[in-house]
């Protein structure tokens, strides 16, 4: 009994001593590219602000993507890996088919627009000469506000144009030059778009309308005409100069005056369409349009495909010591600090916020109703 025991314990100290020399690997983690490499990252989650919160605990540098799932209620999943991991799987165009961008809060971006209208109600609009015009436009205003040179050599240009609606996507490539955020981007294309929003509002300056994101149609928005105004002192341009603009006012399907530039897409965590997806339940993609000047720089290590999808996502910024941060605040109601106090007399933490709207005649309304003497709540004189 005794010898079977001793045999036992020495196959024991034997095996030990086998895996001391030659130790069990560490748990297979899926690798890219070089085994020195961080590993990568492949999670799903079903809500977009789990999503982020995952990508503040990790080191990796790591994105957020939307992918829709199921067709008809626009219900979306969002992906948290790497932008090398993602492409690694979405090249193959098999499963990842419909898929966005997640454009951070407060992130650091490309200038980007969103650009289309209805070919029907505009039979004598020529697409591909207003996408040059507006580039041209974008360009002077960039080197006349910021002194920022670029061309057409800079935007890439994507195409989702069927028969009945034209559909563009431009990402400017400047260099060494990114906005602060998406905000900061919509409100410099707000102010450079002045004059066309003007044609659009001067017919009807009652209306105060902004309709985004319509299949059918294109983007209409309506600001008022002391917004335009205050923008054009701000950009410290004389009204006479202003630059024809006309070419960017369109009609949607119902026969209405809008704009070809829609001005709802610069949202905080807006889900940005990628370069080859499609919308789920549609067989167009987006594609490096006919009209495209721009082409990556060539690189022995990432295909030429893989250099568009790169430069196509608007949140891939390169940093370093020479870039240049834009901004673009609104020009309307500056923010300003408040100190409250309660009932008993005591000081409230100050708040920060607005203590108009940027439109007056609305506040005005408000308040006549908010004040009458038959309101609960309300301020008697």
């Amino acid at each position: 009994m005794m010898g079977k025991w001793e045999s036992m314990v020495k196959q024991i100290e034997e095996r030990a001593s086998h895996y001391e020399r030659k130790p069990l690997s560490s748990v297979y983690r899926p690798r890219l590219s070089k085994p020195e490499e961080p590993s990568s990252i492949w999670k799903i989650f079903h809500r977009q602000n789990q999503a982020f919160n995952f990508v503040k605990s990790c080191k990796e540098s790591v994105h957020v993507f939307a992918l829709e799932h199921k067709m008809g209620n626009g219900q979306r999943i969002y992906l948290v890996t790497s932008y090398a991991q993602f492409w690694f799987y979405y090249k193959t165009r098999t499963t990842l088919l419909h898929c966005y961008e997640v454009i951070p809060e407060n992130a650091v971006c490309k200038l980007y627009f969103d650009l289309e209208f209805n070919k029907l109600a505009n039979p004598g609009a020529d697409g591909k000469e207003m996408v040059a015009l507006l580039v041209q436009h974008v360009c002077e205003a960039l080197q006349e506000i910021y002194s920022v040179h670029c061309s057409a050599e800079d935007v890439l240009n994507l195409d989702s144009s069927t028969e009945e609606k034209f559909s563009r996507h431009l990402i400017f490539q400047l260099h060494d030059v990114a906005f602060k955020d998406n905000t900061h981007v919509g409100n410099f294309v707000r102010k450079i778009l002045q004059p066309a929003l003007h044609l659009i509002t001067k017919d009807d300056e009652d209306e105060i309308t902004e309709a985004v994101g319509h299949e059918a149609s294109c983007f209409s928005v309506t600001p008022l005409k002391q917004e335009i105004s205050e923008a054009w002192e701000k950009l410290a341009l004389p009204k006479q100069c202003d630059p024809d603009l006309s070419f960017l006012v369109v009609k949607n399907h119902k026969g209405e005056k809008c704009l070809f530039v829609d001005l709802g897409v610069y949202t905080k965590n807006r889900n940005f369409r990628l370069y080859q997806s499609s919308k789920i339940g549609k067989r167009v993609s987006l594609e490096v349009a006919e009209d495209n000047r721009f082409i990556p720089k060539q690189s022995k290590d990432i295909s030429e495909e893989n250099q568009y999808f790169l430069s196509s996502l608007v949140s891939n910024v390169r940093f370093s010591d020479t870039l240049r941060i834009l901004s673009c605040d609104p020009s309307q109601t500056k923010r300003k600090r408040v100190e409250y106090s309660n009932s008993a007399g005591t000081s409230v933490e100050p708040i920060e916020g607005f203590q108009a709207s940027p439109y007056p005649e609305v506040d005005r309304f408000v308040l006549s109703l908010v004040n009458k003497p038959d309101t609960e709540g309300a301020t008697v004189p």
